[in-house]
């Protein structure tokens, strides 16, 4: 593992400046054409190291990046996740522009995640340069659509996923360094609630009001968190009436909900589909589901930190584990039952915020750690 550490710290200054530039090509997951774009040009610097890459066009939203490297042919694969979409919109450089500053590469989608693709094809490059064998093949895939729930990666992830030995996503570090074992499920649901419109002074009495009904089943929703559970609901948007002299005849809430287990994720759904109305005469439509099951912390997880805990050890990382509320890609392959570890990109802070940056001295450790897995899965 030395070894591995020593040439991956002899990249580090070339590894920063490929992520500032990759941070410079803005990537918004709503615009398929800056993530294709962002694709073509990760696909190429996958090429140049070796990789089989094929770049797959998006249904909807942009181009999706699949890059394999032989290994023995009667051994499952390893599969490594990331996404070269980004939460940033267009703009994003002027008030982050790619920069470092105090040991710290700053820069839109840099921590979140660019930084764990330029890791992974680091680690693997680093296997070459110290004539390690690769213990499996490895397949990566990117996805362009994931801040966005991976409408177009899913069955692609899912389908590379089950013949797979392991599942190592690189999303960011937690704090400290940290790995994620287990992630919380996250669904979304909306509900329109329907009145009946009537003047608000002339005939009120006539009225439905969509908004106080909407008002009962928030306060339904909001008693359904159960934070000894892990559960929980946010109301996040609400919109209704037309004039504010107008009873509101339609009014519609969109909830965001997290769960830490497939069967709490199950439970929570019945019983947001069971909501009824409770004004007399109005009426309630509620639609919506998991989108991402969660990660729960499995034995082929565990064993899977286990041996990053050890590979850390022999480089001076003291390697922990934590759970997160956020999803990611890895709630898919998870939830097939497929060991999966993730949280092995970059350390850093600041994701989703103008102030997300990387942390320089962690790039060539991380990179060793992923190397190592990569030979001893």
């Amino acid at each position: 593992m030395q070894d591995l550490l020593t040439a991956l710290g002899a990249q580090t200054e070339t590894l920063v400046q490929t992520l500032l530039a990759w941070c410079a090509l803005e990537s918004p997951s709503g615009d398929p054409a800056a993530t294709s774009q962002m694709a073509a040009v990760l696909a190429a610097y996958l090429a140049a190291r070796g990789a089989q890459v094929d770049v797959v066009p998006g249904g909807v939203h942009g181009a999706q990046v699949r890059a394999t490297w032989p290994g023995p042919a009667d051994r499952a694969p390893i599969l490594l996740l990331g996404h070269h979409d980004t939460v940033h919109a267009h703009g994003s450089l002027a008030r982050n522009p790619p920069r470092v500053t105090a040991g710290r590469a700053y820069g839109p989608g840099g921590y979140d995640m660019k930084a764990g693709l330029l890791l992974a094809a680091a680690a693997v490059a680093a296997l070459e340069a110290t004539g390690r064998p690769r213990s499996r093949p490895i397949i990566l895939i990117s996805s362009a659509d994931e801040e966005i729930g991976s409408q177009d990666a899913r069955p692609g992830i899912e389908q590379a996923a089950r013949p797979a030995a392991a599942v190592l996503v690189l999303e960011p570090a937690a704090a400290d360094g940290a790995v994620k074992t287990a992630r919380k499920g996250n669904g979304m649901f909306t509900l329109v609630a329907r009145g009946r419109a009537a003047h608000a002074g002339v005939d009120h009495a006539a009225g439905i009001n969509a908004i106080t009904e909407l008002a009962h089943q928030v306060l339904a929703l909001s008693a359904l968190t159960d934070y000894g559970a892990g559960t929980t609901l946010n109301v996040g948007q609400i919109r209704g009436g037309t004039t504010i002299n107008t009873v509101a005849a339609e009014a519609v809430a969109h909830v965001d909900v997290r769960a830490t287990t497939l069967a709490h994720a199950a439970q929570i759904s019945r019983q947001i589909l069971a909501l009824r109305p409770v004004l007399p005469g109005a009426t309630l439509d509620v639609t919506g589901e998991f989108d991402r099951p969660p990660m729960e912390r499995s034995p082929g997880t565990l064993r899977l930190f286990g041996l990053a805990q050890a590979l850390g050890r022999e480089i001076g990382l003291a390697l922990r584990e934590t759970a997160t509320g956020g999803a990611s890609d890895g709630n898919f392959t998870a939830a097939l039952g497929v060991p999966t570890l993730d949280g092995l990109g970059a350390c850093g802070d600041g994701a989703h915020t103008d102030h997300e940056y990387v942390q320089i001295a962690d790039l060539a450790p991380r990179a060793a750690l992923l190397a190592g897995l990569l030979t001893r899965i």
